[in-house]
């Protein structure tokens, strides 16, 4: 578990610099066109644009992001619900509510092993670019609550997903100008295991309790950075490459 905990960083850290990587090359290039779009896509993308059916690693090059040959994540369905009371719990709607939230639109994932499910949820936020910092900050003191709605999926693994079985979650401010948006991901078990609870013979391993317990955070975060990730490659205009 510890090993799978450390690869789960690992891939954080390698996401984290081909997002550098991808708005040096940007810039360079000089591909943005029109960045004021990224306000619209929320509105103007086709749901199966802004949830893709795969998400994934870039395989050490621009792109790839939703190539299935690199996929980690597959899209089970996406929420017809697009309202920040249906989408977001507790604290962390509140919060968004405060700050003027717009919409939420939501997308659950399976991952290859076919055990974990992950609500992926874009908080539409009102253009201030400090809006967006400022759910991110508040959410540090609230990553306990799970922050997203489970979106249970009618007739896949995803059908049983509830509150109650959220284990891990995340949020964090989507990078660059004209995107008013956060990313909030929680996570959970198909069978609706608890963080935490383990099998006897690691379960009085306080060690091996806790790596249970962060992995899925963990997995959480990297999420949101993938689709960070693809909602810079939507501004601009990158994920038909």
């Amino acid at each position: 578990m510890i090993g799978s905990l450390l690869g789960l960083f690992g891939v954080l850290a390698l996401l984290g610099g081909g997002a550098l990587a991808a708005h040096a090359y940007s810039n360079s290039q000089q591909t943005i066109a029109n960045p004021e779009y990224g306000e619209a896509i929320w509105s103007d993308e086709a749901a199966d644009r802004i949830f893709p059916d795969t998400l994934g690693g870039r395989d050490g090059r621009l792109g790839d992001l939703t190539n299935p040959k690199y996929a980690y994540w597959r899209r089970l369905g996406i929420s017809p619900e697009t309202s920040c009371s249906k989408g977001l719990t507790a604290k962390t709607l509140a919060g968004a509510q405060k700050l003027g939230c717009k919409s939420v639109l939501r997308a659950t994932y399976i991952d290859p092993t076919g055990d974990t499910v992950a609500t992926v949820a874009l908080v539409v936020l009102p253009g201030d670019e400090s809006k967006k910092q400022e759910l991110a900050q508040a959410y540090e003191g609230m990553e306990n609550e799970g922050a997203v709605a489970p979106y249970a999926v009618p007739r896949t693994p995803a059908a049983g997903w509830k509150k109650l079985g959220r284990n891990g979650s995340a949020l964090i401010s989507v990078y660059g100008d004209h995107l008013p948006y956060a990313v909030a991901v929680t996570t959970g078990a198909v069978n609706g295991r608890l963080a935490g609870n383990l099998p006897r013979e690691w379960a009085e391993d306080d060690v091996e309790v806790m790596t249970d317990r962060e992995s899925w955070y963990a997995e959480a975060e990297v999420l949101a950075r993938m689709f960070e990730l693809h909602m810079n490659d939507l501004q601009l205009g990158g994920t038909e490459s």
